[in-house]
């Protein structure tokens, strides 16, 4: 009798046991799940607040516009002030490709047209009021439209220039929208930007105005990289020439232009040191056309700026193309990096080069630059000369007389460019990377391998989204949960730390919300891959646009600034 009484309370115990379990289970599930609504809801109340607040109030024709970005204590635009005074209310819409992809994820998520709808509105008024004969639009980094008066205005020192730099535009979507118009502009793009087309001398300043020329039935020959040129090949530049290219072959089947993207592609990877495989920021350096003796005037006229300023001590190996500063090694290692897979996964064998020649960078780079005890990268010369701790002797283009070049520490749009690149070529280098990364980033351990033997830091305070779009990538590829389940507390953090006033900001004492930050987009491909849709939101392939000129200061000074600077305000 005592022994069955001693087994039904086992028994019993057990039952309790496994009922708390369960309870704890579905509140765990149930917190998961608001978490996971509350994320939604963040880029949904976002989104709205764009379209209300950030909508044309200024001119009389209330256009489908919007703003760059918003004071969020004020709800004022930000504007852009002339060093005479004059003030432009910022609209570019080269800003807002990444809103533009938000608005359009937001629409496939939640099903509510409204979105998608506001962005086609918007752009098929850009296509119509500002898109010159030639194809090439009003837009970019010298050039915006004063949502007060709908006039095309811009830096007057800039010359009023079409410049793309790592933008990466929509063009899928812009296809979908109006495909006659996507199809004139990249036509127009390389027009514009190809200088020469027999030796590919490229510009990041392309010229309005021209008439079409022969575009892909130029003849070319190949040159010896750093040939003199007065264009400037700057990569970040080249990314945009490359990506629209392959693009206009995905849509039209248009087999030169892709030829002719390869072929420009291909100029950096020639440039590369051929005993490293460092570099390039450039393939050509800028030809000498006149003479100063001032190291504070830096324009390219007086030929190439890394010669003039560090040639004096490191010989001919010093040039543009050969320098390896931070700015660079993002551009190459990073949205080069995440571009190029991304065409060669979309194209599939048309572009297997592309993943070879992604490989061997991200490795040179890694095998050269990487500290992984530190986390950091060196500043390099392509031949593999570290400067780190190197002080600068004069004046010139990367600083001034004293100023030092110091190592840089390894942010997280490498750990997804590094951990995107083994995905796709399997180089346990390119792992490690990013493996060294993830832990300096507060992480964890993301793995031996993918999904093998990792161990997450699921206490992480990360709220980084490139983190997000990283984990989501391995998550993918793997299907281990873990993954999933550190993306969505970084998510978390995010939103706890970022998601202030009705937009995402640096943080809750910023002043000016950007409308095209990548936070959104970042917590609607966790959305996505939650409900297991991934395919919903566009693959995140680093691009942003940027506006860069004179401003005038509240304290009267004209200073040269990126649009970078209005993000960083505190109140």
């Amino acid at each position: 009798m005592l022994k069955a009484i001693n087994n039904n309370l086992v028994k019993i115990v057990i039952i309790l046991i496994l009922f708390k379990v369960y309870n704890i289970s579905i509140a765990q599930e149930k917190n998961i799940k608001a978490q996971d609504e509350a994320r939604l809801e963040a880029v949904i109340k976002f989104a709205n607040n764009v379209l209300e607040e950030g909508k044309d109030k200024y001119s009389s024709q209330s256009s489908p516009l919007l703003i760059n970005g918003i004071n969020v204590f004020t709800k004022e635009p930000i504007k852009w002030v002339f060093p005479n005074g004059q003030e432009a209310i910022l609209s570019d819409l080269v800003c807002q490709q990444n809103l533009l992809r938000t608005l359009v994820s937001l629409t496939n998520l939640t099903g509510d047209e409204k979105y998608k709808n506001a962005a086609k509105r918007l752009l098929q008024f850009y296509f119509d009021h500002f898109q010159e004969s030639s194809g090439l639009l009003q837009w970019g980094g010298h050039k915006f439209i004063d949502l007060k008066t709908l006039i095309v205005v811009g830096p007057s020192e800039k010359d009023f220039v079409h410049e793309l730099k790592n933008a990466y535009p929509f063009y899928d979507f812009w296809y979908e929208v109006n495909p006659e118009a996507t199809v004139k502009f990249i036509k127009a793009f390389w027009n514009a930007h190809v200088y020469n087309w027999k030796t590919l001398e490229i510009s990041r300043h392309g010229r309005y105005g021209l008439k079409i020329g022969k575009l892909w039935e130029n003849i070319f020959k190949q040159q010896k990289p750093f040939f003199e040129t007065i264009g400037l090949s700057f990569l970040d530049a080249g990314n945009d020439l490359i990506y629209s290219g392959v693009k206009l072959y995905e849509f039209t089947n248009d087999e030169e232009a892709l030829l002719w993207a390869k072929r420009l592609a291909h100029q950096y990877v020639l440039a590369r040191n051929s005993k490293t495989k460092l570099g390039a920021y450039q393939f050509t350096q800028p030809l000498k056309r006149e003479t100063t003796i001032d190291d504070d005037n830096t324009l390219s006229s007086f030929g190439d700026r890394a010669q003039r300023q560090f040639g004096p001590e490191f010989g001919k190996k010093a040039l543009e193309g050969t320098l390896m500063l931070q700015r660079h090694t993002e551009t190459i290692y990073s949205t080069n990096a995440l571009m190029q897979i991304q065409l060669a996964q979309e194209l599939g064998n048309n572009l297997n080069e592309f993943y070879e020649w992604t490989r061997e960078g991200m490795v040179a780079f890694a095998d050269f630059g990487y500290i992984p005890k530190e986390n950091k990268f060196r500043p390099l010369f392509t031949d593999g000369t570290d400067l780190s701790n190197y002080v600068l002797k004069r004046n010139g283009y990367y600083g001034k007389m004293g100023d030092v070049l110091l190592q840089y520490s390894a942010k997280n749009m490498f750990f997804i460019s590094y951990s995107r690149a083994f995905l796709v070529t399997n180089d346990k280098t390119l792992w490690e990377v990013a493996r060294s990364i993830a832990k300096g980033s507060g992480l964890g351990d993301i793995g031996t391998e993918p999904g093998k033997n990792l161990k997450l830091n699921m206490d992480a305070s990360n709220n980084d989204a490139y983190s997000i779009f990283a984990l989501l990538d391995i998550y993918q590829a793997t299907k281990n949960s873990e993954y999933l389940k550190l993306a969505r507390i970084i998510g978390n953090n995010l939103v706890r730390d970022k998601f202030n006033h009705g937009y995402f900001t640096l943080g809750p004492n910023y002043v000016n919300a950007n409308f095209d930050a990548i936070e959104p987009y970042a917590l609607l491909a966790l959305d996505a891959a939650i409900k297991r849709i991934p395919e919903k939101v566009p693959a995140f392939i680093n691009g942003s646009g940027f506006v860069q000129g004179e401003y005038k200061l509240t304290n009267g000074t004209i200073k040269t600034i990126k649009d970078d600077f209005f993000y960083k305000v505190k109140k």
